[in-house]
């Protein structure tokens, strides 16, 4: 664990040292800034995190931005030694910006391509590994808090947008995928709908299972593997304290289309590891597992009612009638 963790106070203090300053093209959807910046000659990446063009930012509702809050906390430091965290210094301001080591040639490529078995297996392992490592932790780790976390992509989220004139297209997509679950798959949206509007039946019933500590965004665009075969992992959009399977449930919705196994064996895969890693999956496992699915389709019904009532709906929906005797 570093020493010290090297906190400015402004952005030209974080990049004093640099040499050439170039602007990056991503294909990010939350309004974030890139720049590749050269210090000693090396390449870096520069990420401005700014309230105002950033929405995912006025979603998580973390003043400065919550990577900067793990970066603070030293919950960054804390992760097991299988991942490489690439933030090297970081600035705290009206507009704040993370340093970081250009990891860009080993990220997950973005495509439509399906992930590579390996690289899929490696990933669910690493994910387990952190969960394990926090498991019952005293540390600080609430962040971004579980209500705020599944209001993320909620219609007043994109209500929200609206009125202040963003044209940031995910909340776009938000406010015209909620009303067609509804048309697409009445089953699911009876069950989900309500909880997206007033989550809390859901954040208790997850609540009185195990917590520790979670990524939040677990896609394939944040995440790589380097030279060393560690996972590079980018983005904490939604970290805090929640239910481990929270983060496998995203990895599932978001990268359902990439996925080289089935959503069974996935979760197969992931509850393996889990074990490996020292964690007793007992009784607790098949509650968690349906509420957690549920609180996925509660964050990305919106985005599976555009491929219309097809398999993939209809697999989270059986998932959210499993788990809605669970809410009490």
């Amino acid at each position: 664990m570093p020493e010290t963790r090297v906190l400015h106070d402004s952005v030209d203090s974080l990049l004093a040292g640099v040499e050439h300053r170039e602007e990056m093209v991503t294909p990010g959807k939350s309004g974030a800034r890139l720049e590749r910046v050269f210090i000693g000659g090396e390449p870096h990446v520069v990420k401005y995190l700014d309230v105002e063009s950033d929405w995912t930012m006025r979603a998580a509702g973390v003043p400065g931005g919550a990577t900067v809050e793990l970066w603070f906390r030293g919950l960054l430091d804390e992760l097991p030694e299988c991942f490489n965290q690439p933030i090297i210094a970081v600035a705290r301001g009206p507009v704040s910006a993370l340093l970081m080591r250009d990891v860009s040639p080993w990220l997950v490529p973005a495509t439509d391509e399906v992930l590579l078995e390996e690289q899929h297996e490696r990933f669910l392992d690493h994910m387990a590994a952190m969960h394990a490592s926090f498991w019952g932790t005293d540390r600080d780790i609430d962040v971004v808090s579980a209500r705020r976390r599944y209001t993320e992509l909620s219609p007043a989220m994109s209500a929200a947008e609206a009125q202040r004139g963003s044209d940031a297209l995910v909340p776009r997509l938000v406010g015209q995928g909620w009303p067609m679950l509804a048309e697409v798959a009445p089953l699911a949206a009876s069950i989900v709908v309500p909880l997206v509007h007033e989550p809390e039946p859901l954040v208790r019933a997850l609540a009185q299972t195990p917590q520790t500590f979670v990524h939040g965004n677990w896609k394939l665009d944040n995440l790589g593997t380097d030279d060393l075969g560690r996972t590079v992992i980018l983005d904490w959009e939604n970290p805090g304290r929640a239910a481990p399977l929270s983060d496998l449930a995203w990895y599932l919705a978001i990268n359902c289309r990439r996925l080289p196994r089935s959503k069974e064996d996935t979760i197969a895969s992931y509850r393996a590891a889990l074990e490996r890693h020292g964690v007793e999956v007992g009784r607790w496992w098949d509650t968690q597992l349906p509420l957690a699915l549920l609180g996925a389709l509660v964050l990305f019904g919106w985005e599976k009612a555009f491929s219309g009532y097809d398999d993939e709906l209809i697999w989270w929906e059986e998932w959210a009638v499993r788990a809605a005797p669970l809410l009490g």
